[in-house]
């Protein structure tokens, strides 16, 4: 869970890169659906509070009721996706809790979706350790017991996008997370999968539509996450989703739970 508090300058906001992810997020009353996306996004309102919950790549559909690839590259609103006498008691118990503590009932919000949501299924959860992992779309299928054309089709319901768009994804993160640590971008790089620093500033500008040398120059990312919630909230979640550490919090933010 993520917050990022009302009245930052632009200035200081870091563009939200693609990660696999899906949020369900809260700002000025509202529950909204960030799909997973394919390009930087940049928070139309930078002087608006947020709160957000971030569910593992594969995870949000089973509990949102929706195939990622219909909410990609969108901020939707909970009340176009569900019926809103549904969403509206949902709301009210994070509004009550706004002025102190958004993130935590928002928190609570989505561990109660996710307790009454099916489990998500290993099958895709291994698909995703696969290809962080750095193996190929074709041996990730043919290790799931699935062909190239089923593959691509889970993988849109479950990710938003194709397996080998998510392999280029989980590779950026996963260069990215070493540039945060310190390490070069030329040795960065190839650690993460990349042929070389090139191959990898070709892929920022293909994912992110941003250049390493505008990452470098944008706001340092925000402090790491706090020591792991206790067993038994642990257990809630983990029934039915799965929180994405290795995603940093968009910029700005700070963890509260």
């Amino acid at each position: 869970m993520w917050t990022l508090p009302g009245g930052a300058p632009a200035r200081d906001v870091r563009p939200v890169l693609p990660d696999g992810c899906v949020d369900l997020l809260w700002t000025d009353g509202r529950l909204l659906v960030a799909g997973p996306d394919t390009h930087a996004f940049v928070p139309e309102r930078a002087d608006a509070g947020w709160a957000g919950v971030r569910f593992a790549p594969g995870d949000a559909p089973a509990v949102l009721g929706v195939p990622a690839h219909e909410v990609s590259d969108r901020r939707v609103p909970l009340a176009d996706l569900w019926p809103a006498t549904r969403v509206r008691p949902l709301a009210a118990r994070v509004a009550r809790a706004a002025t102190t503590s958004p993130g935590s009932a928002l928190e609570e919000l989505a561990l109660r979706l996710a307790a009454a949501a099916p489990r998500p299924d290993p099958l895709l959860r291994a698909v995703v350790t696969r290809l962080d992992a750095g193996w190929t779309v074709a041996a990730t299928a043919e290790a799931s017991g699935l062909g190239a054309r089923q593959l691509h089709r889970r993988s849109l319901d479950a990710f938003g996008y194709g397996p080998k768009t998510l392999a280029r994804i989980l590779r950026l993160q996963r260069a990215l997370a070493l540039v945060r640590r310190g390490v070069p971008y030329a040795a960065a790089a190839p650690a993460a999968g990349c042929t070389d620093q090139a191959h990898l500033a070709r892929e920022m500008r293909a994912l992110t539509g941003m250049t390493l040398t505008a990452y470098a120059v944008s706001p340092p990312p925000p402090p790491p996450p706090p020591p792991p919630a206790p067993a038994s909230v642990r257990a809630s979640a983990s029934a039915s989703v799965s929180a994405y550490n290795s995603t940093p919090e968009p910029s700005g933010s700070s963890t509260t739970a």
